[in-house]
């Protein structure tokens, strides 16, 4: 126990030196849709708030127009698509993470024939292609949507913002979600965490119902229906208990269900064909309008408003003003043909929530309430088909089904931030598609015939939560091998969906290495190549590193002191450390033996069996669960001796977050240890070496962009954004060069500008604005921004002067009377200052003289610039400046204050008091004013004080003298109780 404390005070010591945290940034997060995003901040003094875009909007389109010299983003851009469609890119979501041959590509180019979609040589994905000159993949467009949001972001904060969550669809695969990563770092955008969208929308719910979480678990399903796709999730709420922080709430995501491609944008698509129909059956035009894209768009923006109308309407009238070839359209919609459009949209509502039941293997009877997310959800129908294949009552409606994303998200931005506290409410995520690790080795046969046999091993099973660290072990590998990364079973995807998810193999890991180690540490005992492995807060697999461990016997040494233990210790914190190869590798749970997967199902799941997290493990369990992992390792060890069985197959462990095992017999403290000494002889001891073994990754689902190819995405994005930047420079200095030539023109027909310009001057300047005039209208709105201008400061030079007396003009009057106020006031203060009397007089004759000399000499400046500006022609400078007399009213202010100051803190001298007969002596004088105020009745009324002089003695020079000196410190006995009080007063002040 002592040891203990005595490394947790060291450890608190640390701490003490490390640096203070970074000053209060604001953080944000973007709720990434198919068709809308929702922007939200936190900063220091506005916790989670929607940020508004241009248009004052709390949700802003995703689409970016791309033209030859312009760039629009939001409802700009979506103004454009009706114009022009070919230069307006939306739902990208469908491109991200896909090679060019996947069927949502094809999908891409029927719903948008007006784009041209290339095949990336090198990636095989694709890439827009509007021109020789521009061509973008759909992850630079991303990025310029990202950019975008954090620049409305920083306009909404006030302040810079690099911090924030992008939300992604729960399906999204690690293709998918690498792309959105690379999208940001395009963008310059720091991405702490991709989270599930209704994952976010589970935090945001559970954040707000934070009293009503208990031990008791509550299951709710979230359904998320957006313009894209739909998502049906299943989240337990209950409180855990945490290491760190005790008892909090917590979410787990159980199950879920997707359907890619039900949305309201396919709703909308069908709506959109159907009243091209309506138009063709007219034949007011001999055309065909499918064949014209931007009578297409038009029907698209009208189909999208009409079945927002019909969610609340049975029928609404479809109408668009020139549709084609100046031919208006009219038609009527009602609901039931919106529906009947839609039949077979409708019949797949409920297969979601039959995905997310079994996934989280539950019933409906377990499901506590269904809570509707998303635009789509207020198509009426969708809600009547969901009440009926729920079994509820009725849907949850309790939340903003288009923000809550995005405010789930802002919180768990400001809970990973280092600039905020929040509340602790514990995320628990879950993968959707498995993972597994294969590998194939070479085996003996009977006879002496080698074979090949290829080994699976589980990773991440389905719904694993994440994120999590595992480690997998390859004990008979004595050189360099490879093995993969791979999905497990997808058995659970239709094929369509199996075509869309796009290749099932992830990564190769090819090893180098293995066979050197082996040579190096041929006297040690070999415990395998391990492999580590983290999926991230993102949903992200990465292979953090590989490293071929041994274990060697090493000589018994002196037992170091407490204090040398606890030094190491603190040691390594700062990345010091001993001189020994590191030991930071968990070690196998115990040699699998060789079964074929269809067989070793149940120890398979054994293996992957994940263990509760460190912060919810107790020390206790944690170590009963260490010595019964070692009891069945000894256990599995003898009976694989004793059967000649293999041990060659990988072991797939849980790394534990915060320090792997360290040696045997120093974890269980000082007394543990001497008792077990008593009871058992001495172990041999053991070090483990850790050889880091060379990892050659080869990408086999999508190819990342390289670190070059990223950079100049990075640079053609910022040549954009300075193009902008330059483009709007450009147009605010037009604008201005376009305001001044018009005022001013406008001006000289004015009484005070006419006032104050000679015919000549109006002249000169009149010609020149008819010149700059007639130059903006032939060449200026083609000219540079320099040439702009330097156009607008030539016209500002000439017109200087004249603005300068008018500006003048306009401010003498109230300047003058603030100096008439002024001096008047200073010259009432002065004749005041000087009728003090001279024994109370607080002030010295240099202040008043100096007073006296500032307000006669501003009194004469005055007057005398004053006429010579009488004199003076309006036309000509003035000589009496408003910045002269603000400098006069500054002067004589400091000096006023100088001495107001001075009087509100001075002292009054105190008066000279009248000397009674019976004065006292001096002693008696000094007696402290609390005991003048005592009144101690003599004995004898008739009687003198005891230390009182006669008073028929005449004083004695000397004592005159100590009476002056003194009598302003006690007041004589025959004053009475007031001049007690007062002189009392004086005495406080003085001391």
């Amino acid at each position: 126990m002592r040891e203990k404390l005595i490394l947790w005070a060291l450890f608190c010591l640390s701490l003490a030196l490390l640096p203070s945290p970074t000053a209060s940034v604001a953080v944000m997060s973007v709720d990434l849709g198919s068709e809308w995003m929702k922007i939200a901040i936190v900063k220091p003094g506005v916790p989670m708030e929607i940020v508004l875009n241009k248009e004052s909007r709390r949700k802003t389109p995703v689409a970016v127009c791309l033209k030859e010299n312009e760039r629009l983003f939001g409802d700009g851009a979506l103004g454009v698509s009706v114009k022009n469609p070919k230069v307006v890119y939306r739902y990208l979501q469908n491109l991200l993470g896909k090679a060019y041959d996947n069927p949502q590509v094809a999908q891409y180019e029927k719903y948008f024939p007006e784009h041209q979609i290339q095949k990336d040589g090198k990636r095989g994905t694709v890439y827009f292609k509007y021109s020789e000159e521009m061509q973008y993949s759909p992850e630079e467009i991303l990025g310029m949507v990202l950019n975008y949001s954090r620049g409305l972001a920083q306009d909404f904060a006030e302040q810079p913002v690099k911090d924030a969550v992008i939300t992604v669809p729960t399906f999204f695969n690690q293709a998918e979600r690498r792309a959105v990563l690379q999208a940001a770092q395009m963008a310059g955008l720091k991405v702490l965490q991709l989270i599930n969208d209704n994952t976010a929308v589970a935090l945001n719910y559970g954040v707000f119902r934070r009293k009503d979480i208990n031990s008791t678990a509550q299951n709710v399903m979230f359904y998320d229906m957006g313009s894209g796709s739909t998502t049906a999730t299943i989240v337990t709420y209950q409180t855990v208990k945490t290491k760190d922080a005790g008892t909090q709430p917590q979410l787990q995501i159980r199950g879920v269900g997707f359907d890619r491609t039900l949305g309201g944008f396919e709703m909308e698509l069908r709506l959109r064909d159907y009243l091209a129909n309506k138009f063709n059956e007219q034949k007011k035009s001999k055309k065909d309008v499918r064949e014209n894209p931007r009578a297409m768009a038009k029907l698209l923006k009208e189909a999208q408003r009409v079945k927002t109308v019909l969610s609340a309407n049975i029928e609404h009238m479809a109408q668009i003003e020139g549709l084609m070839d100046d031919i208006d359209f009219k038609a009527k919609v009602t609901r039931a043909d919106f529906e009947g459009l839609c039949t077979d949209l409708f019949d797949r509502v409920p297969g979601p929530v039959e995905q997310a039941l079994a996934a989280s293997e539950m019933s409906l009877d377990e499901i506590e309430q269904v809570i509707l997310v998303g635009g789509a959800t207020r198509v009426p129908r969708v809600q009547e088909i969901l009440l009926k294949a729920v079994k509820k009552e009725e849907l949850g409606k309790n939340i903003n089904a288009d923000e809550a994303a995005a405010m789930g998200a802002v919180y768990q931005a400001a809970a990973l931030s280092k600039a905020f506290k929040v509340k602790p409410f514990l995320v628990r995520d879950a993968a959707v598609f498995p993972i597994q690790v294969e590998f194939s080795r070479e085996t003996e046969e009977e006879e002496g015939v080698k074979g090949v046999k290829h080994n699976k091993r589980i990773l991440f099973q389905r719904m694993a939560p994440y994120p999590q660290r595992k480690v997998i072990t390859f004990n008979r590998y004595t050189d360099d091998f490879v093995f993969y990364i791979n999905y497990g079973d997808l058995g659970f995807l239709d094929q369509e969906d199996l075509k869309i998810f796009g290749s099932q193999n992830l990564t190769t890991v090819k090893l180098s290495g293995v066979g050197n180690s082996f040579k190096k540490h041929s006297d040690a005992e070999s415990k395998g190549i391990k492999a580590h492995f983290n999926m991230d807060e993102s949903g992200v697999l990465l292979l953090d590193r590989v490293e071929s461990v041994f274990e060697t016997i090493v000589e018994e040494k002196e037992e170091e002191s407490t204090l040398t233990k606890l030094g190491n210790r603190i040691s390594s914190l700062f990345g010091g450390g001993s001189s020994e190869p590191s030991t930071n590798v968990t070690e196998p749970v115990q040699d699998e033996e060789e079964v074929p997967p269809e067989v070793g199902k149940d120890q398979d799941e054994t293996v992957e069996k994940p263990k509760e997290s460190v912060h919810e493990k107790s020390d206790t369990e944690e170590k009963s669960q260490e010595e019964k992992s070692e009891g069945e390792s000894q256990t599995e060890d003898r009976k694989l001796d004793k059967e000649g069985s293999d041990k060659d197959e990988p072991q797939v462990e849980k790394e534990a977050e915060k320090s792997e095992k360290t040696d045997e017999g120093k974890t269980n403290g000082a007394k543990e240890e001497e008792k077990e000494t008593e009871k058992m002889p001495k172990p041999q001891k053991k070090s483990k070496l850790s050889v880091d073994i060379g990892v050659e990754l080869e990408v086999n689902d999508v190819l990342d962009p390289s670190s070059d190819d990223i950079e100049a995405s990075k640079k053609k994005l910022q040549d954009l954004t300075d193009r902008d930047l330059e483009k709007q420079e450009r147009e605010k200095t037009l604008n201005s060069l376009e305001a001044f030539i018009f005022e001013t023109q406008d001006k000289l027909y004015q009484e005070e500008y006419l006032a104050v310009v000679t015919e000549e001057e109006k002249e000169e300047i009149s010609g020149k604005l008819s010149i700059a005039s007639a130059w903006m209208d032939e060449e200026g709105y083609a000219a540079s921004t320099k040439e702009l201008k330097e156009k607008l400061s030539e016209l500002k030079k000439l017109c200087k002067a004249m603005f300068f007396r008018v500006e003048e003009r306009k401010k003498w009057p109230d300047r003058l009377a603030a100096l008439d106020s002024m001096l008047n006031h200073s010259a009432i203060f002065l004749k005041s200052a000087k009728m003090i009397p001279e024994d109370d007089q607080i002030f010295t004759e240099v202040e008043l003289k100096t007073l006296e000399k500032v307000i006669n000499e501003t009194m004469g400046w005055k007057n005398e610039t004053v006429a010579m500006q009488e004199k003076r022609s309006p036309t000509e400078k003035p000589v009496l400046l408003s910045k002269d007399i603000e400098a006069k009213l500054s002067l004589l202010d400091r000096e006023v204050n100088y001495l107001l100051n001075k009087a509100k803190f001075a002292k009054p001298k105190p008066k000279p008091k009248p000397k009674d007969k019976n004065s006292t002596s001096t002693e008696s004088n000094k007696t402290s004013s609390t005991d003048s105020e005592k009144v101690i009745p003599p004995k004898d009324e008739t009687a003198e004080p005891e230390d009182a002089k006669p008073a028929e003695e005449p004083p004695t020079e000397e004592s005159k003298k100590e009476e002056t000196e003194t009598e302003h410190k006690a007041p004589s006995e025959t004053e009475g109780t007031e001049t007690s009080d007062n002189s009392e007063n004086h005495l406080s002040d003085e001391l």
